[in-house]
C-alpha cells in the first residue's frame, strides 16, 4: 500500500494548504473583530459582510465549474493565491488611509470570495490527479487535519496579534500566507493535462451537464441538497454567535479566540478519526451519524447564559461540531470524487460548493436580521432546529446505501 508521503508533490501541496489555512484562521477572527468592534457594526452589518464573502459562490459558482474544467488546474490555483494576497493587503492599507468602512470592506471581501471560488473548484478537482484513488480519503483527511491544526492555533495567535497590532494589520498575515502558498504550488509537479478543446460545447450545455450530474445522481443528490441546508442553518448560528458572545455572553475577543481554538482542536481529533470511522461504518452511515451529531451539538450555545459557564459551554459546542464535521467531510469529499468522472469534477465540485457557500450568503444576513428584529436566542434556535431537520432528512435518503466501493456511473446526456 503506497503512502501519502511517497506521492510526488503531495507534501508541498499539503504544506501550501496548511500555510494558507493558518493565515485564514488569523484573518477570519481579525475580520470579525474588525467588523463588529473596530467598525462598530450591528448584527445585520456583520451578516452583510459575511454574505459578501460568500455571495460569489451563489452568483458565479456554476460558471466557475465549467471554466475550471476547461483549464489546467495548477496555474489557476497559483493565480488565485497571488490575487488573494493582493486583495487582503488592501484592507489594512484602506484602514491606514481612513477609507475603510462597511461598504469598502464588503467590496474587498466580495472580490476575495470570487478568487476563493475559482481556487476551491480547481483545488478539490486537482487532488484526484495528484493522489491515487486508494489514498483519496487519506489525502483529504490529511488536508482537513492541516486545517484543523491551523484552527486550533490560529485563533489564539490571532487574538494576540489583534491585541498588539490591531485587527487591520492582523489581516496582512493572511495576505503573506497566500503569497507563500502560491509559490509552493508552483513547485508541485503532477499530471495536469490541458483539457481537450475539441470536447467543448456551449457554456450553457456544459453547465447543465454538471448540474444534472449532481442532482440526478442516486446518492450525490441527497448529499448535496442536505449539505446546502446544513450550511444555511449553521451559518445562522455562527453569524449570530459572534455578536451574541461579545454583547450578551461577554466572553470578549480572547474568549472568542479560545472558542475557535477549541473548534480547531475538535477538528484535529476528527481528522485523525475519519479514516478509522469510515472503514468501520462505510460512507453512508458515517455521513448520517456525524451530520446528526454536528446538528445536535449546537445546543450548548443556544442554552448558554452569561457567567462562568458561558465560555466552557460554547467551547464544548464548537469542539463537538467541528469534530463531527471533520470526520464526515473527508469521507464525503473522497466519495464525491470517486463516483464522478474527471472531466466533470470541476463542475461537480463547483456546483455543490456554489450552492453550499451560497447558503452562507443567505444565512448570514438572515441570521443577523432575526437577531436584530427578534432576539439573538431566537435566531440561534432557528439555526439549531433547521440543522437537525436536514440531518434527519439525510438519514432517510438513499445516502444510507452509499458505499466506498461504489463505481463511476454513466454520465447522463443533457
Amino acid at each position: 500500500m503506497p503512502r501519502l508521503v511517497d506521492v510526488p508533490g503531495y507534501v508541498r501541496f499539503w504544506t501550501a494548504s496548511a500555510v494558507s489555512a493558518f493565515g485564514s484562521q488569523v484573518s477570519g477572527l481579525a475580520l470579525q473583530i474588525l467588523t463588529a468592534v473596530t467598525l462598530s457594526a450591528s448584527a445585520t452589518e456583520v451578516g452583510l459582510v459575511s454574505a459578501a464573502r460568500w455571495a460569489p459562490y451563489l452568483l458565479f459558482g456554476l460558471v466557475a465549474g465549467v471554466l475550471v474544467d476547461r483549464c489546467r488546474r495548477k496555474p489557476m490555483m497559483v493565480t488565485m493565491d497571488l490575487g488573494r494576497a493582493v486583495l487582503l493587503a488592501a484592507i489594512p492599507l484602506l484602514y491606514a488611509l481612513d477609507r475603510l468602512n462597511i461598504a469598502a470592506l464588503c467590496v474587498c471581501v466580495f472580490a476575495f470570495g470570487v478568487l476563493c471560488l475559482f481556487f476551491d473548484a480547481a483545488n478539490q478537482s486537482y487532488v484526484p490527479r495528484l493522489v491515487p484513488r486508494e489514498l483519496l480519503n487519506a489525502g483529504y483527511a490529511r488536508l482537513e487535519q492541516a486545517n484543523a491544526v491551523s484552527g486550533s492555533t490560529g485563533p489564539l495567535i490571532a487574538g494576540a496579534l489583534i491585541r498588539f497590532i490591531g485587527a487591520p494589520l492582523a489581516v496582512l498575515v493572511d495576505a503573506i500566507t497566500y503569497l507563500v502558498s502560491g509559490l509552493l504550488l508552483v513547485s508541485v509537479r503532477a499530471h495536469d493535462p490541458i483539457p481537450d478543446r475539441g470536447a467543448r460545447r456551449c457554456l450553457g450545455s456544459e453547465l447543465r451537464e454538471g448540474v444534472a450530474w449532481v442532482y440526478r445522481h442516486r446518492t450525490l443528490a441527497s448529499i448535496a441538497l442536505t449539505s446546502h441546508a446544513m450550511l444555511l442553518f449553521n451559518t445562522i448560528v455562527s453569524t449570530v454567535f459572534v455578536v451574541f458572545a461579545l454583547h450578551e455572553l461577554k466572553i470578549g475577543e480572547f474568549g472568542l479566540g479560545v472558542t475557535y481554538a477549541c473548534a480547531g482542536a475538535g477538528a484535529v481529533l476528527g481528522g485523525a478519526l475519519s479514516e478509522r470511522v469510515a472503514r468501520r461504518l462505510d460512507v453512508g452511515a458515517t455521513l448520517i451519524v456525524f451530520r446528526v451529531l454536528a446538528a445536535v451539538a449546537w445546543l450548548p450555545i443556544v442554552l448558554a447564559q452569561r457567567g462562568p459557564w458561558a465560555l466552557p459551554s460554547v467551547s464544548l459546542a464548537f469542539f463537538v461540531v467541528s469534530m463531527a464535521i471533520t470526520i464526515e467531510s473527508p469521507v464525503e469529499m473522497s466519495y464525491r470524487q470517486a463516483v464522478t468522472p474527471d472531466r466533470l469534477r470541476g463542475r461537480m465540485n463547483a456546483t455543490i460548493r456554489s450552492f453550499n457557500w451560497g447558503m452562507v450568503a443567505v444565512g448570514a444576513p438572515l441570521g443577523g436580521l432575526l437577531a436584530d428584529q427578534v432576539s439573538y436566542r431566537f435566531a440561534l434556535w432557528v439555526g439549531l432546529c433547521g440543522a437537525v431537520i436536514q440531518a434527519l432528512v439525510l438519514a432517510t435518503s438513499r445516502t444510507r446505501n452509499a458505499r466506498a466501493a461504489d463505481e463511476l456511473e454513466p454520465v447522463a446526456t443533457v
